[in-house]
């Protein structure tokens, strides 16, 4: 690959309608000049000037033809579904994911589901809304419960399920991780291919989505796998929303075929108001904000200037390479 010119002669675009990107570049004091768009309108309008642009959800396919200098984009998040990376191959583009970014933020917002759910938080926020005391309860199947014994199954063992495993086996969980390579990880007490998913799910009492979306999730979760599951059982998905049938869901939530769901993403985003996963009590909804945190903008720069200085070098490499 040739050298890109020198990091002083480069313009870097950041996109993204919340994230200070750009504010945490210019406290690294590197040489390249940029700039900061909050909507697509004003990314069709500079993203010209880019030779580099740090994107994610504002990313549209269409604008390639649009971007002359472009050489390099650095995605926001570790999910890169949203990219035609044949069409950046065939222009020169480089692609680098944020993988590993927010590893640690997902795996600690899926294990927060599982223990909200476990314990039945969502149930005492809405009492609290209501200024009720919920009185003892009798009926031992109604109570809240332990998460000691427990088996998880993780679908997807990048560093985002083996990060959970770790953290479900802190609380004496039983992990079952699923997918296609079998080497032994660490807290997982076994490894089945995604061919076994239907009678892995059998066993769980969680079942957390930490895999990508590509051609083989996508809808992998569907009326089969849910009808698989134990009724008792919880689905917790921290990685795309395609990734499950959302409407084969809402039949298994809606007849008692589980019991209840922690959903951080979903096939529209913003969930529209009409969705019924906002009125369904056994479902705690978040707004896709699992990778959220206050060192998120601090983890996605280092990798950008990792790969700054891959590129400066011409390295073959960057860093989550993609493209």
């Amino acid at each position: 690959m040739a050298l890109l010119p020198p990091e002083g002669e480069l313009t870097i675009g950041f996109a993204h309608a919340a994230y200070q990107l750009r504010d945490e570049f210019a406290r690294r004091n590197r040489a390249a000049r940029s700039f900061e768009v909050r909507s697509l309108d004003e990314l069709r309008e500079r993203g010209p000037e880019a030779d580099i642009i740090v994107v994610s959800g504002m990313w549209r396919n269409d604008l390639l033809p649009r971007l002359p200098k472009l050489r390099f984009i650095q995605s926001v998040s570790a999910g890169t579904d949203q990219f035609d990376k044949a069409a950046l191959g065939a222009a020169g583009v480089r692609l680098a994911s944020a993988q590993g970014g927010n590893e640690r933020a997902v795996a600690e917002h899926a294990m927060s589901l599982i223990l909200a759910l476990t314990r039945q938080i969502h149930f005492a926020r809405d009492n609290q809304a209501k200024q009720s005391w919920r009185p003892m309860i009798g009926d031992r199947a109604l109570r809240e419960d332990e998460l000691g014994g427990e088996t998880l199954v993780v679908v997807g063992l990048g560093r985002i399920g083996l990060r959970l495993a770790k953290l479900a086996a802190a609380f004496d969980m039983r992990v079952i991780g699923v997918r296609r390579s079998p080497e032994p990880q660490p807290h997982v007490e076994a490894i089945v291919h995604p061919d076994k998913l239907a009678e892995t799910v059998a066993q769980a009492d969680f079942v957390a989505l930490t895999c990508p979306l590509t051609p083989e999730t996508e809808g992998l979760v569907d009326a089969r796998i849910l009808a698989a599951m134990k009724p008792s059982a919880y689905l917790i998905n921290v990685a795309r929303g395609r990734v499950v049938d959302e409407a084969a869901l809402l039949d298994a939530l809606g007849n008692g075929g589980i019991a209840g769901a922690g959903l951080d993403c979903f096939h529209d985003e913003p969930l529209p108001a009409a969705s019924p996963f906002w009125r369904l009590p056994q479902v705690i909804v978040t707004p896709h904000s699992a990778g959220e945190t206050r060192a998120y903008e601090s983890n996605v720069i280092d990798i950008l200037i990792d790969n700054l200085d891959r590129l400066a070098r011409g390295d073959a490499g960057l860093r989550n390479q993609i493209v």
